[in-house]
């Protein structure tokens, strides 16, 4: 059974910086991209970032690109999102997902291609 486990949440000031990452356990194969979502109390969930596996192109939502980057080591079959210059704004849970047919950086990302998700990982950003 494949799972996704995500690490790296917390608290911080705004100006900060966390490092979220997620770890895929349970297939032999790696997907053909992954991504990080966010979702805020009463907002919609969001896609924030995703990767190609095998080019390893990328592709950011507006409000985060120059501040997120999204990153994978493939021989951990692991997954990154560093993220820099936090804002308040940028509080919420924050999952991982990967996909076995989503092959492009299409934007937004749709969820219902991504077959598996993690649990969420909550990002706090004070002012």
């Amino acid at each position: 059974q494949v799972q996704l486990v995500e690490s790296g949440g917390g608290s911080v000031q705004a100006g900060g910086s966390l490092r979220l990452s997620c770890a895929t356990f349970g297939v032999s194969y790696s997907s053909t991209s992954k991504a990080w979502f966010r979702q805020a109390p009463g907002n919609e969930r969001e896609g924030v970032a995703v990767i190609v596996t095998d080019d390893g192109s990328t592709v950011y939502a507006d409000a985060v690109r120059g501040r997120f980057t999204i990153s994978q080591d493939k021989a951990k079959n692991t997954m990154y999102l560093q993220m820099n210059s936090l804002k308040p704004e940028d509080t919420a849970m924050y999952y991982c997902a990967a996909s076995f047919r989503v092959n492009d950086g299409a934007w937004p990302p749709e969820a219902d291609k991504y077959n598996y998700w993690g649990q969420g990982t909550q990002v706090t950003v004070s002012s």
